[in-house]
């Protein structure tokens, strides 16, 4: 019970602590209809899936195993209504988005030659991702682009709406509004989520930190397994403080460390230590293996980005 961060290094068995986590929960009695498993891609999903349903059979069923998007479309398709939505709604891809966001720029008179559309779609995803809008910044040495994506954003966004549409970062940020706005709904959830679980938490952004805290806020049975040495997705708006302040999120958390590896050598596993360490903003652990020996490391030092990719190539 009560919030768990398990910090599980590389090669630790990360997907595995949450399947016996969920099997240990099926034979203490908890229905399956009662647990909530989200990780980011459909085919980890489905792999959880599997293998939930080969240790514990028919009970496994009713598990609710999805990523973060699967399972905040499934949200809106029930209440996305109580936003002002038709009941039945699109989600837009990337075309679709992109024709929206030209003809923004062309209401607001913006040249799509010399601003480029994609870019300021980037700006607006990683904003939602964030839990903001767009805003133009005020530094004199930023270009215009902020502001581009400052100005086409209500347009898209009442665009959308216009056309019954959600995009693919809205997946995440309506749910979290409808929980917040409606008690109702934010109860009914939480009464039948009674254990959330989620997998590679390090890549989790602001807006589904949003999304678990209200999901999780009352009964707090909220379990996640991460590694911040791993946070690599920064870019597409992965933000490695929700699991470096999981404790300040929620409050009272226990955490569990997972140090062995089991699929590096001792030799490989000191040298990343050696340098992972130095980094000044991470969770203290050491990464340790049984396997002795193996082939000592290589230092290559590539002229250019090209050279080191096809040095890496030849060697595979």
């Amino acid at each position: 019970e009560g919030p768990l961060l398990v910090l599980a290094g590389a090669g630790s068995g990360k997907t595995r602590v949450i399947t016996h986590r969920i099997v240990q929960l099926l034979d203490q009695g908890v229905s399956g209809r009662s647990i909530l498993a989200m990780t980011f891609t459909n085919k980890a999903a489905a792999e959880m899936k599997e293998r939930v349903v080969k240790m514990a059979g028919q009970r496994a069923l009713g598990v609710t195993l999805s990523t973060f998007h699967a399972f905040g479309a499934e949200l809106l398709r029930e209440h996305l209504s109580k936003l002002g939505w038709p009941k039945k709604f699109a989600i837009t891809d990337t075309g679709d988005q992109l024709a929206l966001i030209r003809r923004g720029m062309r209401e607001r008179q913006i040249d799509d030659k010399t601003f480029d559309p994609r870019k300021i779609l980037t700006l607006i995803s990683r904003a939602k991702n964030s839990g903001q809008v767009p805003e133009a910044s005020d530094d004199e040495m930023s270009d215009d682009l902020d502001l581009a994506a400052h100005l086409v954003y209500p347009l898209y966004q009442l665009a959308l709406k216009a056309q019954g549409a959600v995009d693919f970062d809205d997946l995440i940020v309506y749910p979290s509004q409808i929980l917040d706005r409606f008690t109702d709904v934010r109860a009914a959830y939480a009464k039948r989520f009674r254990y959330i679980m989620v997998d590679e938490y390090q890549d989790t952004n602001i807006a589904q930190l949003r999304l678990l805290t209200l999901l999780a806020g009352e009964h707090r049975n909220l379990c996640v397994v991460g590694d911040d040495d791993q946070c690599i997705y920064s870019w597409r708006g992965a933000e490695v403080r929700n699991i470096l302040e999981f404790e300040r999120h929620f409050p009272g958390a226990k955490e569990v460390r997972l140090e062995q590896n089991y699929r590096s050598t001792a030799t490989i596993l000191e040298a990343a230590n050696a340098v992972i360490e130095k980094n000044p903003e991470r969770r203290p652990k050491r990464m340790w293996s049984d396997t002795k020996g193996g082939s000592r490391i290589s230092i290559v030092s590539a002229p250019s980005e090209e050279e080191e990719a096809r040095y890496v190539a030849s060697q595979i």
